[in-house]
């Protein structure tokens, strides 16, 4: 069952990218080297999966296998609840030797009984990992049996880490909720303006700063999928009449078979940025009217977007004179490997390069498109040579991640936090002011001048 769903995932005809691999590169999905066993910590399957459904906040999330499993790293992306808290309860089967020897199954029954009779909720996701699936235990077939026994929704999401990279599990998690969630419910209403996004984490709050234009337009957010979700949502989204796919091709798949099974269109866009973020707005408002929305919706939609524009860069207005001509080296992946380009082209700053790990090749066409010829693409910088690049002066400042931020440090260079660790929120209008205010403020501390200055005791050498 599982070497079905892969060949089918692996085979995805809404990518082009996909297609256009042979067989064999197909299989070993968008990452551009193989995972090493016992090294696949932080990018596996599993991985993925668990970032993908995790912040569906009344869920219980359990993870069926070694404890250490459950310390992946999805804990450490601020994926913002604006209520339940239980998606923040680390639940695991915790599995020992005796537990390999004989199998986990029971051991796993009992888990789902527990965890319903002390939290009750809506459902339960459970994760496969490597351990239990090579010893043979039939995920599938217990949380069956424990859904009749206890009379809840029990999920399994089959995605062992060693079966592929992350991106492979983000759509297997999609594939899960098309095989048990979407469509098991129906909403209490529909309304013409009804959409879902999906691969939106709501990463530092950012899908708040979005549903307020939404709101202002009438437009309605079915579903989250699946930041800030709740899983009955989640059950009503084949009722939405758009679907936005904000995080690149990591859930392809679940916007293709929704538009196959329920005929909800979809586009892939981002808001980052000020024009990204009002062309997604329009695209929404035009499928919307295309599928019989009143048309008034358009009118309302441009004249938000006038309005929200007017203000975002009258405020922006006193940075740029700052920000324009200073040079970024954007140390990231993924969709940010080219969405938060534009947003920094946009205040007259200059890219040096992008990183494109665990970017889609869209996603890399994208950069390079926005880059121009010149284009400096990266898959992975030793510490050493970003330590030179930083140290010569070729970027101003470092926008990555945490792990990064040492380099940086090293080399008395400004850093930035862009990645899911961070506080800041920067999607949206708002969200485009906040990053340029942070990255202002990274670029104007004076401490730089402090730590860049001879030591007291070398001035008088």
């Amino acid at each position: 069952m599982l070497k079905q769903k892969l060949q089918d995932v692996l085979n995805e005809p809404a990518c082009a990218t996909n297609q256009a691999k042979s067989t064999q590169d197909r299989r070993k999905g968008c990452s551009a080297k193989a995972l090493v066993p016992g090294a696949a910590a932080g990018g596996c399957a599993f991985d993925g999966a668990k970032v993908a459904l995790q912040p569906i906040a009344d869920a219980a999330h359990l993870v069926h296998g070694p404890i250490a499993c459950e310390g992946n790293s999805w804990d450490s992306r601020h994926a913002a609840s604006s209520g339940p808290r239980l998606y923040r309860t680390g639940l695991t089967t915790d599995l020992q030797e005796l537990d390999i020897i004989h199998g986990g199954e029971k051991k796993l029954f009992r888990a789902i009984g527990d965890i319903i009779e002390r939290f009750d909720p809506p459902a339960i996701f459970v994760y496969q990992t490597c351990v239990p699936a090579l010893i043979g235990d039939d995920l599938v077939k217990v949380c069956g049996l424990a859904a009749a026994r206890f009379g809840k929704p029990v999920i399994p999401v089959n995605a062992p880490g060693f079966v592929g990279t992350k991106n492979l599990g983000n759509k297997l998690g999609g594939e899960a909720l098309l095989d048990y969630v979407i469509g098991t419910r129906e909403p209490e209403h529909t309304t013409p303006y009804d959409i879902n996004v999906l691969g939106e984490y709501n990463v530092a709050g950012e899908l708040w700063q979005v549903t307020p234009l939404f709101e202002r337009l009438g437009i309605r957010l079915l579903a989250s999928i699946t930041g800030d979700g709740r899983y009955h949502d989640v059950c009503c989204a084949h009722r939405a009449r758009v679907n936005m796919m904000v995080c690149a091709q990591a859930l392809i798949n679940l916007a293709r078979k929704m538009e196959e099974r329920w005929g909800i269109p979809y586009f892939e866009g981002s808001f980052y940025g000020i024009g990204d973020t009002s062309t997604a707005l329009r695209t929404i408002a035009r499928l919307l009217v295309e599928r019989d929305a009143p048309a008034d919706l358009l009118t309302r939609t441009e004249a938000l977007i006038a309005e929200e524009e007017a203000r975002a860069w009258t405020r922006l207005a006193r940075y740029r004179p700052v920000l324009a001509g200073k040079r970024v080296l954007l140390y990231t992946g993924g969709v940010k490997s080219w969405s938060v380009i534009s947003a920094l082209q946009e205040m007259g700053m200059i890219v040096i390069g992008t990183s494109v790990r665990k970017s889609t090749e869209t996603d890399k066409d994208r950069a390079r498109d926005l880059l121009g010829p010149d284009a400096r693409l990266f898959d992975q910088i030793p510490a050493r040579e970003m330590y030179r690049m930083l140290q010569d002066g070729e970027a101003d400042i470092l926008i990555s991640g945490g792990r990064t931020q040492f380099t940086a440090l090293k080399a008395r260079v400004p850093w930035l936090d862009i990645n899911q660790e961070r506080h800041h929120a920067y999607a949206g209008y708002d969200g485009m002011v906040e990053m340029v205010r942070q990255i202002h403020l990274e670029l104007t501390n004076p401490i730089w001048t402090q730590v860049r200055a001879p030591a007291p005791w070398e001035q008088g050498a």
